[in-house]
Order: C-alpha cells, then sequence, then structure tokens
C-alpha cells in the first residue's frame, strides 16, 4: 500500500517547501510527487523522487481524468510514499473520497493532509 498525503494552500512554493520539509524528516523511501500547476522553482527536489505536474484546476472536478491517468501511471510501480498537491482545499473531502474508491481503496492509505 502506498501512504498518501494531501498537501493544500494557494501558493505552489508553500506546498512545495512544505512537502521538501517532511520529505527531510521521514525516513528515506520511494516517493512520487503529484504537483498542481507549473515548478514554483524554490525547492528543487532529488531526482530519485518521481515527480508529476496536472494542469492547474480542481483533481476531483475538472480534472478528474488527468489525476486518474496520472494515478494509474505513478502505481504501475507503486512507490512507498505519494504526495498530492493541490491548490484549493475546499475539495479536500471530495478528493480523499475519490481516492477511497475502486481500485484506489486497494492501493492506497490516505494519511493526514496538511494545509499551507
Amino acid at each position: 500500500m502506498t501512504l498518501v498525503t494531501l498537501v493544500a494552500g494557494r501558493d505552489a512554493a508553500a506546498r512545495e517547501v512544505a512537502i521538501a520539509a517532511n520529505l527531510l524528516a521521514a525516513p528515506a523511501q520511494s516517493t512520487a510527487l503529484v504537483l498542481e500547476g507549473m515548478p514554483a522553482d524554490t525547492v528543487r527536489f532529488d531526482t530519485s523522487i518521481m515527480v508529476s505536474r496536472i494542469a492547474p484546476g480542481c483533481p476531483c472536478c475538472t480534472g478528474r481524468l488527468t489525476m486518474q491517468v496520472t494515478l494509474n501511471r505513478l502505481l504501475r510501480h507503486p512507490p512507498a510514499r505519494l504526495y498530492i498537491s493541490v491548490a484549493d482545499a475546499t475539495h479536500l473531502d471530495a478528493i480523499r473520497d475519490f481516492l477511497t474508491q475502486p481500485p484506489y481503496d486497494k492501493l492506497l492509505t490516505l494519511t493526514e493532509h496538511f494545509l499551507v
């Protein structure tokens, strides 16, 4: 099972800094990131971390298909940790619901989310 942490906040740079800090505090393990929007250029993630960027837009509404395709590709070789970074915190419950539906319910374990 892949542990999933949702990170939400309007500022993309703050989200990426928060993820980087969380990675430093955690034991080394295979990690993937799904980041909404353009790179903030404040953090350079290690090349061993698989980084996928999705276009801005809610992953449970307008970007649902994009999120499904991205997740399906990542989960072909499932990482131990996955961080999903989104700009709009108002839909976190819907995103969590999406991630707990089949087939993801058997592949992912959601952790506490954090807001930046």
